[in-house]
């Protein structure tokens, strides 16, 4: 067997392996030593860019009060984009042309809708009915309703998406305060039933000193129409049999140029006489 040379390297002349404390301490040398990469994407002044140092971002964002602001000034298009997106807003608005219409199409109508799935329809269906039940929001103490206006005002939101006719009661105690809102019928699109037995025994049940009519008129024409007038004189006469004074008869409708006001009142109209 032959014998290999055996070299020995001399201790000045061998290859210095680094600790690994010595390699991490290089490697934070050589990323140092590199220049910073430079972003190349211009950031809008209202987009947050999070991958800038910590001034800058604060430079770019936008306060809570600028955000209110901008949301105040959008119009129709721009506060649905922030539901369903920008593409579907304007489909939305196409279709449906306002609010109103749009409130009134079902969850099933909004679907059909390019851009709408379940989850936004869910969602535009639910902004709405946030908005009637903002109106309907408990107080601190019972509303007054003791003008035409303010029962207006209370049940404008709710009735109107409804797409046929729907009959309320207001019932009110013996201050003109709020008891409770009652749906007692839903007819058509131009033709409700009311017996005077629905309106006046749930008045009996809470007590009521005093109840107020509302309905609405699709159409959005309130003028009250000979039906309208008929039901409301044979309830203010059941009413005074019971001792149950009936305020009021609002019929709700839509403000026009022509017609600042978007309902009537059957009192105020001097249809009220038994």
């Amino acid at each position: 067997m032959t014998n290999l040379p055996i070299h020995f390297y001399p201790v000045t002349d061998m290859p210095r392996t680094a600790s690994p404390s010595q390699q991490g301490q290089d490697q934070r040398r050589a990323r140092a030593a590199k220049p910073a990469r430079r972003l190349t994407k211009f950031w809008p002044p209202n987009e947050v860019n999070l991958f800038l140092p910590t001034p800058n971002r604060d430079r770019f964002a936008i306060t809570e009060v600028e955000q209110v602001e901008q949301l105040d000034h959008a119009d129709n298009k721009e506060l649905l984009a922030k539901l369903a997106g920008n593409s579907a807003a304007e489909a939305l608005m196409h279709q449906y042309g306002g609010m109103t219409n749009l409130a009134q199409a079902s969850f099933d109508e909004l679907q059909l809708v390019k851009g709408i799935g379940k989850s936004k329809a869910a969602a535009i269906k639910s902004a709405f009915l946030l908005a009637q039940r903002l109106t309907r929001e408990s107080y601190a103490e019972s509303p007054v309703l003791d003008t035409p206006e303010r029962i207006a005002d209370l049940l404008r939101e709710q009735n109107r998406v409804y797409t046929v006719e729907n009959f309320q009661v207001v019932f009110l105690n013996t201050r003109r305060r709020l008891i409770a809102v009652e749906n007692i019928s839903q007819g058509t699109l131009d033709t409700i039933l009311v017996h005077a037995r629905e309106v006046f025994a749930p008045a009996i049940a809470r007590r009521a000193s005093a109840i107020a009519l509302v309905h609405n008129h699709p159409s959005g024409d309130p003028t009250p129409s000979e039906a309208d007038i008929k039901v409301t004189r044979d309830l203010i006469r059941a009413g005074q049999l019971l001792n149950i004074q009936m305020l009021d008869h609002i019929i709700l409708g839509k403000r026009t140029e022509e017609r600042p006001r978007d309902f009537i009142s059957l009192r105020e109209a001097g249809y009220f006489y038994s």
